[in-house]
């Protein structure tokens, strides 16, 4: 990272440490400009997809319950569609928006969408990504003609939202169910190209995710004593940190690699590496704290959560372990 990318991971983190929950989004937005990132500066963005990946990997530290990645994702539907009108709104952050794929089945296909578009637009859609909180809803719907994109108002009568509880409670996730709803057709619904771009800002938040639940595990070790001594000062235990450094780092590698290759494979990789990286740390998080992680008191619970909720995310790595099997197949 050059010394302005260093800046910013500065400011978030610090923007992080002394806010609350509650109306983070709009400072980080208002603050730090995180709404306006890989929007195009005629449309009143700036920065690219290198800061959003920074800004993700310092929520994944701390959980943040924020749009971020939902924002993201949507925007990036929106410029693969070559609709630009919504951009300016979504820039500075008075609009959010987020993207309808998925059914219930959750596998993120290119090819697959829950909504189809015969003169109204109609399905349902699971796993929308704050789409319960959504100013506008980008669709991704089923034509004659193939997978098109659509600008739905989520007020109309013809859709209904519905926040979903999840295992992950740091994560907002809704089912948008469309009844005859009506939607201005925005262009070709390029979700390959978003999947795989999704899947890269997912990795950047697995990876500060892992490396915040590595950080506390280190310190409490530190602090644990057992026969005397602090457990850190246990060989075994060593050697067990050791190759979650490692783990962490070849993560944060991978994940940089899908940043800068933008490939579909590098893509694949990510999702299977940083997915589970991340669950391993968390889980090794439970272990090595003992009973206290197993309790409500501790957050060693929510870093496991968020774990393998994120590993479903976007499809899961066996779904991506199959399409590097197609890749290397075709070659």
């Amino acid at each position: 990272m050059n010394e302005e990318h260093l800046a910013l991971k500065e400011t978030v983190r610090g923007l992080l440490a002394k806010s609350d929950d509650e109306g983070l989004w709009a400072r980080l937005c208002g603050d730090i400009g995180v709404s306006a990132f890989a929007i195009p500066e005629r449309f009143g963005g700036f920065g690219g997809l290198a800061e959003a990946h920074i800004v993700l990997e310092e929520l994944g530290r701390t959980l943040a319950p924020v749009p971020m990645l939902g924002s993201l994702i949507a925007t990036r539907a929106l410029l693969a569609s070559g609709d630009q009108r919504l951009l300016p709104g979504i820039a500075d952050g008075s609009t959010l928006a987020a993207l309808v794929w998925t059914g219930a089945d959750g596998r993120w296909d290119p090819e697959e969408v829950a909504i189809t578009a015969t003169g109204t637009l109609d399905g349902t859609a699971h796993y929308v990504l704050d789409g319960d909180l959504a100013d506008v809803l980008l669709v991704a719907a089923r034509t004659e003609g193939g997978v098109d994109l659509f600008e739905v108002d989520p007020a109309q009568d013809g859709v209904e939202r519905e926040h979903v509880t999840t295992m992950d409670s740091t994560r907002h996730l809704a089912v948008v169910r469309l009844t005859g709803a009506v939607g201005r057709r925005l262009g070709p619904a390029k979700l390959a190209e978003v999947r795989d771009i999704a899947c890269a800002a997912l990795s950047a938040e697995q990876v500060g995710t892992a490396s915040r639940a590595l950080e506390l595990t280190v310190e409490y070790t530190k602090t644990r004593v057992q026969f005397g001594r602090p457990i850190g000062g246990f060989q075994a235990l060593k050697h067990r940190m050791a190759d979650l450094h490692v783990l962490v780092e070849t993560a944060r590698s991978a994940s940089y690699a899908a940043l800068h290759d933008g490939d579909p494979v590098s893509a694949a990789v990510a999702k299977v590496y940083c997915s589970e990286a991340l669950c391993r740390v968390a889980g090794e998080m439970i272990q090595l704290h003992g009973g206290i992680a197993i309790t409500w008191e501790h957050d060693a619970h929510l870093y496991f959560k968020r774990a393998h909720g994120s590993a479903h995310l976007f499809g899961s790595p066996s779904q991506h372990i199959a399409r590097l099997g197609e890749a290397a197949h075709a070659r």
